[in-house]
């Protein structure tokens, strides 16, 4: 299994807007890539990043292939007019938390 890691921190001012789009569409989205979603984590009092989501797929191809889709890079456009200090990365999964 290969999880993609994302974190990122909701604009002020768009939270209402933000947990639309995560519960409407953002999260349908990633299912029909093929990225199924993990984990989430919502950091309410400290010094990181207020989401920090992840999702896997059977394989590194299936995981380039969702990543690299027109879908993905729309999805993901869309997603950061609601946050800030987005970021990614691709791990072998282990079953657990990761960071």
């Amino acid at each position: 299994m290969i999880k993609l890691l994302m974190s990122w921190n909701i604009r002020s001012g768009r939270e209402d807007e933000y947990f639309e789009f995560i519960v409407e569409e953002f999260g349908p989205a990633l299912n029909e890539l093929g990225l199924k979603v993990t984990d989430s984590w919502y950091t309410q009092y400290g010094n990181q990043p207020q989401i920090l989501t992840g999702g896997v797929t059977q394989d590194i191809a299936s995981m380039q292939d969702a990543l690299n889709s027109p879908k993905w890079l729309l999805l993901r456009e869309k997603l950061l007019g609601y946050v800030t200090d987005y970021s990614q990365k691709v791990v072998p999964a282990n079953g657990g938390f990761q960071l």
